[in-house]
């Protein structure tokens, strides 16, 4: 993990959505902060469109809907999020992201959950 950095404001404006992984057409993402502002609590934005993204959580993670309609889709049920709900997904969740169209502010921690597991 990098340096602590000083507190700051990061305008949304000044922010790049890059595609995410193999889903890249389904999602895009921006990282807020991590470990490279010496930090292990994750935030950042992600659009989704048309999205039917499989995943497991490897972290324990916040969403909070700005805009549009998210589902997902977990073993114990579907939960479903509009503007300014959160979904709560604690680590190790499987599930299925599924939206048409929405924005999102995300939380994780640890930030740097794939270093650790290496």
């Amino acid at each position: 993990m990098g340096n602590v950095t000083s507190a700051k404001v990061i305008a949304f404006g000044d922010l790049q959505f890059t595609p995410r992984f193999e889903y890249g057409d389904q999602a895009k993402v921006t990282v807020v902060t991590g470990p490279d502002d010496g930090t292990q609590l994750g935030t950042g934005f992600a659009r989704f469109i048309d999205a039917e993204i499989p995943w497991e959580v490897k972290y324990d993670e916040v969403i909070l809907v700005l805009e549009g309609n998210v589902s997902i889709k977990t073993p114990s049920g579907t939960l479903e999020a509009g503007p300014l709900d959160c979904i709560w997904l604690p680590k190790n969740t499987k599930l299925t992201y599924t939206s048409k169209s929405a924005l999102v502010f995300y939380t994780i921690h640890p930030a740097n959950w794939a270093e650790e597991q290496s």
